[in-house]
């Protein structure tokens, strides 16, 4: 019994959406008839016409999302993003289109050009006339089924409306689902576009990341071991100087060089182990993670099955979880974590759990975000789960074979 009800109020829920559009023109036809005049009915033909292109969105969103919560299938939704509205050196601003004096024109522009351009826009209006006559006829016959029993109240009419809404309301509502992913689904050419779209983001964020770490390893070769072997040079010929003349400061300094290379080589291997850690490409990813922890100011327990991947995936994952472990002691103020790393048959499972404070955010530019990129660079994912208060769990999934 429960089937029947929850299928019939799906069932009304999905006929009811379906007639949003046919609705607003079926009260444009019956508002044209009632003007009297030759020329009346223009201006509700215009009102329907606005309707269904400010409605043709929405219905499909609620399509989407119902079909989404009721069995599962994700549609996915396929409208073009506006790309980043650009300042010039000249004060003009470029929204990839045309050029404007200011960034509110810029957008406005944008979003007209976005609004009429978008194929998405077109597969929307398409939907809310096939809609009506596909998933709403089916959803309309346990509704229709009530409604001929009320309305004809006769022993008859009631047995075979009933018998008709309950024996229908289980599997009327379930042909929206087809339906959906049928008509709303992106087409080829749109996910192709937003494909390129999207390698074409991870390769400026790939390149970004590169230039950075780049500048980073100048930067620690410069301001580090260059200036100790630089000094180290200097001290060598100062005492190879002072050998004769003064044996005992010419010892002294090349105690002083010798303690220099000690620690220009130990700034070498740090360097060295920031780049790819000589753990990860010897013993692999969990061994890697499980020597990672002891350097970690936490009590890390790790959970890891043996594991061997590519050599980049391993190095993105691993310097993933050393970025949640550094957060979980630096914004988290945890003191204890718990690393998880399987294979589900699919790809790879990264899981970071702490029991800090919780309360993750995500802002731009921030190391999680920067993380999601360099995990969409394999279609990796990112899930976050921190409730105020904590606990925190980050998951990493990324899609590999493991060898």
């Amino acid at each position: 019994m429960r089937n029947v009800v929850v299928g019939f109020w799906r069932a009304v829920v999905v006929l009811v959406v379906s007639m949003l559009v046919p609705a607003v023109w079926a009260a444009a036809v019956a508002l044209a008839l009632w003007w009297d005049g030759p020329w009346t009915w223009i201006p509700p033909v215009l009102w329907a016409a606005v309707a269904t292109l400010l409605l043709a969105r929405p219905v499909c969103r609620i399509f989407r999302s119902l079909v989404a919560k009721w069995t599962g299938t994700v549609i996915p939704a396929g409208y073009r993003e506006m790309p980043p509205v650009v300042r010039l050196s000249t004060g003009f601003w470029w929204n990839g289109h045309s050029y404007e004096r200011t960034e509110r024109d810029a957008r406005l522009d944008q979003q007209w050009r976005l609004r009429w351009r978008d194929p998405a826009r077109w597969r929307d209006l398409r939907f809310t006339a096939i809609a009506p006559v596909t998933a709403g006829l089916a959803a309309a016959v346990p509704p229709a089924g009530i409604a001929a029993a009320v309305r004809w109240f006769s022993v008859p009419a009631v047995v075979l409306g009933v018998a008709v809404a309950l024996a229908t309301a289980p599997f009327a509502w379930r042909v929206a689902g087809p339906v959906a992913v049928r008509f709303l689904r992106p087409t080829p050419a749109m996910a192709l576009a937003d494909r390129v779209g999207e390698l074409t983001a991870q390769r400026a964020d790939t390149t970004i990341a590169q230039a950075a770490e780049i500048r980073r390893i100048e930067r620690d070769l410069h301001d580090g071991a260059q200036a100790r072997l630089v000094a180290l040079g200097l001290s060598l010929a100062t005492a190879e100087k002072l050998m004769e003349s003064d044996p005992d400061r010419a010892r002294a300094l090349l105690r002083e060089a010798r303690a220099g290379a000690v620690s220009s080589l130990a700034e070498l291997r740090d360097l060295v182990r920031g780049i790819s850690p000589p753990v990860l490409t010897e013993r692999g990813l969990a061994d890697a993670v499980r020597a990672l922890t002891l350097d970690t100011p936490l009590d890390v327990t790790v959970e890891a099955d043996e594991l061997r991947l590519d050599p980049p995936v391993e190095s993105a994952v691993y310097f993933g979880i050393a970025e949640l472990l550094t957060n979980a002691v630096k914004h988290g103020h945890a003191t204890g974590a718990h690393v998880r790393l399987a294979h589900d048959g699919a790809g790879l499972v990264a899981e970071v759990s702490d029991d800090g404070r919780g309360g993750v955010r995500e802002p731009d530019g921030g190391g999680l975000a920067g993380l999601r990129r360099r995990l969409a660079v394999f279609d990796g994912a990112l899930a976050i789960t921190s409730p105020a208060g904590g606990p925190t769990t980050v998951r990493m999934m990324v899609p590999c074979e493991s060898w």
